[in-house]
Formats: C-alpha cells, structure tokens, sequence
C-alpha cells in the first residue's frame, strides 16, 4: 500500500497545474529561434546586390528610357514633341526599315545554318578519326576565329574581298577569273560576302561545343553501333545527333542573337552599303541616332528588333529543351 500511495503522489505531482502567473504579467510562449534560411536568403541577396544594381543602372534604366523616347520625336537637344506609335508605325512600313531587318534573318543563313551544320560534320569525323594530336590542331585552328575581334576580322576581309584582294586572287589561279569582283562594291554579292565573315568566325565556337558535347556520350553506345555494322551517317543520324541536343540548341541560340544583332562586322566593313544592300538594324539605329539625331525612331527600331529576337529565340529555347 505504501509504494501505491507513493506513485500516486508522484504522479499527482507530475499532473499538477502549473502555478499561474501574477497578475498584470500575461504568460507568453517561448520564441522559437529564426531558422538559418532567412540569413542564408539575406546573405544571398547581399551578394548579388551590387550585380543587380550593375545590371539596374545600365540595361534595365537605359531599356526604360528607350521605351520613353520611342513615343516621341526627338532629336536629342530640343524639346521632345510626342507622336505616340508613330514611330513603330513608321517602322513597319518604311522600306528602307523593313529591308534592314529582312537583311538581319537573311544572314541567320550564314551566321547559324553553315556554321552548325559544317561544325556538326567536322565534330563527328574528328571524334571518328581518333587521333589526339589531330584534334587539339583542329580544334586550335578553328577556335582562333572566334578569339579575334569581329571588328579586326571585318577589316582583315575587307582587305581579302578587295579587287586585287587574296579572294580574288585565289579564283584567278584555280581559273575562276570571270567570277572575281569587288565583292563589298556589288550590291548582289556584298551581303552574302558579309555573311560568309560571319560563317568563319562562328564556326570555330560551334565546332568546340559540339565536340564537347560529343565527349559526354556513352562511348559503349558507339561501340554498339559499330559491332552491328552503322556506318559514319547512321551511327551520326542515331547517337550523335540525339546526343547533342542542348549543345545544338545553345549554338543556335547564341548564333541567331549575333545574327539578328549584327553591327560590328558590318560596321566595320560596309557600313549598310553599296546603297542599302548590307544594311542591318544594328547598323540602322547608330546612323538613325547619331548620325540623324532622330532618337524616337532609332529606339523603336531597337526596341522593336529587341522584340524580334525573344519572338525567335523563345520557341528555340522550347524546342531544343531536353524531355
């Protein structure tokens, strides 16, 4: 009986009430500690702070004033007149502004569609040949176009593509005389010429990518292949091609962008001429804006060529996605 009455006092005693508090002094449960994400979050953003206010003041701040002037008329120095979509209007239907444009997707030909397949084809008979000593030459010589200045490469072909140029000179020895021409001076020929300057620096980017792209595929899925007699096309056709999905995709992203956004190259080696025949909407906007004072329509044109691109790049990026 006594080690029962023992055990029910312990256990009254453990079930007794706390005593409640004085009076004015309310009870307040305990706080529990702040988790470590939030610092972690606020240590994140500290970090990033002086990126995004990099990124603030010189794209988001100058891409909002571009937005602003291309609803007026303006010349840069006497005092804006507003004209509201005038400007977009005026780009749209303008010859000279819609042929620039026309000339930008028509260099997509040279700056994405050569490039990437030419640099699919040497990828795969690189990785074919299996030669070490062979590859890293390759890869070398193609790359360093892509390391020069597009500027410095325009002026490099300039001189090329001139009259008495090496182009020319090269289609004289091999008996090509009645083809040779001043390439930038004919207006039928200079914008293909610029594209093929296009062609020569954006293949050695894509030929590295591809071939890095061609090293994460599983070499037994080749090995594979050959055991069952695939030849070079149909071993490229079934793995190769599949394998290089994402690469592809990044190299026609990046490519169209320097496509559709040209200025340097063309710039620097035509200027839009003869005429209009090589002009671009980058090249359009510098000579609109400061050479023309005419600040409300270059920044349509901008804008709108801005527009253009995510409206190409966009679907690509959905296409080329990994499933």
């Amino acid at each position: 009986m006594s080690s029962l009455d023992g055990s029910s006092g312990l256990l009254q005693g453990l079930t007794r009430p706390a005593p409640a508090a004085p009076a004015g002094q309310e009870q307040t449960p305990e706080r529990a500690p702040r988790p470590r994400r939030r610092r972690k979050n606020w240590a994140g953003w500290l970090f990033a702070a002086p990126a995004a206010l990099m990124y603030a003041v010189f794209v988001l701040r100058p891409l909002a004033a571009s937005i602003q002037y291309s609803f007026y008329d303006w010349d840069g120095i006497t005092p804006a007149t507003f004209v509201g979509l005038e400007n977009y209007v005026r780009v749209f239907t303008d010859p000279q502004l819609l042929s620039s444009i026309w000339h930008a997707f028509f260099l997509i030909i040279f700056f994405t569609v050569v490039p990437v397949t030419v640099a699919l084809l040497v990828a795969g008979l690189i990785r074919e040949l299996r030669s070490k000593g062979l590859g890293r030459l390759a890869q070398t010589l193609l790359f360093i176009p892509y390391v020069i200045p597009a500027a410095a490469a325009a002026i490099a072909w300039s001189w090329m593509y001139a009259t008495t140029g090496a182009v020319n000179q090269l289609l004289s020895v091999v008996g090509l005389e009645a083809v040779t021409r001043a390439w930038f001076g004919d207006p039928a020929w200079a914008l293909p010429a610029v594209g093929l300057i296009g062609t020569w620096i954006n293949l050695g980017f894509c030929t590295i990518l591809l071939m890095s792209g061609i090293g994460k595929i599983d070499t037994s899925l080749y090995e594979a292949a050959k055991l069952d007699g695939a030849g070079f096309f149909q071993t490229f056709r079934a793995i190769t091609l599949p394998g290089l999905r994402q690469e592809i995709g990044v190299c026609v992203t990046i490519t169209i962008i320097a496509a559709l956004a040209s200025f340097d190259i063309v710039f620097m080696s035509t200027q839009g001429g003869p005429g209009y025949s090589t002009m671009v909407p980058g090249v359009q906007v510098y000579q609109l804006g400061f050479t023309e004072s005419r600040i409300g329509l270059a920044s349509a044109l901008a804008l709108v060529l801005s527009a253009l691109v995510l409206a190409v790049i966009l679907p690509l990026q959905k296409l080329f996605r990994e499933k």
